[in-house]
């Protein structure tokens, strides 16, 4: 069955049809392994540092379904971090130089925990980031979050695919571009993203289709321009984030007979530059049940740690985990295209598609 005709749908062939496109080799697109183009552009393969970042994922539950999501989050998922998972998280902060914390979801904030976290880890002294939706916001349950993360000093990275409600809503669900800006406004109401408050709000960036993002600093201040002159609204910085050919992104890509382009691109615009700064070198990620893995896209293709080490956050060493050797894959093109991507957005200054 050609590669084209198979999608994500719960079944045993549909999801090989995932892990292949990544991973394996494919007749209909030749893509070179990315340890190969490393190899061809005189680098080493890719190995951590030391661990400064633990991304936590407090489960797949989000109150959207965003055409892009690499988690495949929605209302109809129920994989949801316990709290004594999240206590095992909590032991391995104290006995770690770990300094930040980097809450992911779904939605994180929907999990019933969330704001018990976020308590613990702030009682840590630990830098507290979380990835917010911003419908959240205002979804009824949950209109409290901007006063708790103001009063915890949480940053807020919060994900506003474009600054137009038409693209932004095409990516994301009717109503969510005017449910967003009233959320931006409210983090504005208790200091966030203003002057000398020290309250971050930092806007996230996803191209709407099979395109790199552009220069970021030129895309911020369109940004800045746009928000604030029809919405009064201020923010500290924006990232540009590549999409990942992987799940719902992945299922577009097929669809659509726009994969072998995409994977092209990425493969083409590799940038040797961007090898060093990619984020799986400082930041190791947790799964909603606790398991260990080199970044995010790594935990949602189940491509986990190197088995020689600890497999579980409840048995993480810290020591073993530095300067390991990363596991990687044809996703991680991605990474390294353009100015490079990652959480914190594009790696290198001044480079665009």
């Amino acid at each position: 069955m050609p590669l084209q005709s198979l999608k994500r749908q719960g079944s045993p062939l549909a999801d090989a049809a995932n892990q292949l496109s990544i991973l394996e080799p494919v007749d209909a697109c030749a893509v070179p392994s990315f340890h190969d183009t490393l190899e061809n552009h005189g680098l080493p393969s890719l190995t951590a540092s030391v661990v400064e970042t633990l991304q936590i994922n407090l489960g797949k539950l989000c109150n959207q379904t965003c055409r892009h999501c690499h988690v495949d989050a929605g209302p109809d998922r129920r994989e949801i971090m316990t709290r004594e998972t999240m206590q095992a998280c909590l032991e391995a902060i104290q006995r770690s130089s770990i300094w930040q914390v980097d809450l992911t979801g779904g939605a994180p904030e929907m999990n019933p925990h969330f704001d018990w976290f976020v308590t613990e880890i702030r009682k840590l002294d630990r830098h507290v980031i979380d990835r917010c939706n911003l419908t959240i916001l205002t979804a009824p349950g949950f209109t409290h979050l901007p006063d708790f993360l103001a009063a915890h000093k949480v940053e807020v990275v919060a994900s506003l695919p474009c600054y137009l409600e038409e693209n932004c809503d095409s990516q994301r669900g009717d109503g969510v571009f005017q449910k967003s800006i009233q959320g931006l406004q409210l983090l504005n109401d208790y200091g966030y993203g203003q002057p000398d408050t020290g309250m971050t709000l930092s806007l996230v960036f996803n191209p709407v289709g099979p395109s790199l993002p552009p220069d970021q600093q030129g895309l911020e201040d369109a940004y800045r321009n746009q928000l604030r002159d029809r919405f009064g609204i201020e923010f500290n910085q924006l990232y540009t984030i590549t999409n990942m050919p992987i799940s719902r992104f992945l299922d577009d890509l097929l669809s659509s007979q726009k994969y072998e382009s995409y994977m092209e691109l990425l493969v083409n615009s590799f940038n040797p530059q961007a090898v060093d700064a990619v984020m799986c070198r400082s930041t190791l990620s947790v799964d909603w049940e606790g398991y260990l893995y080199d970044c995010d896209f790594n935990q949602m293709l189940d491509l986990n740690v190197n088995q020689s080490l600890a497999q579980h956050v409840s048995e993480y060493d810290e020591a073993s985990f530095n300067d390991r050797r990363i596991l990687t894959g044809r996703h991680c093109y991605g990474c390294t295209a353009g100015a490079g991507s990652s959480c914190q957005g594009a790696l290198l200054n001044g480079v665009a598609e």
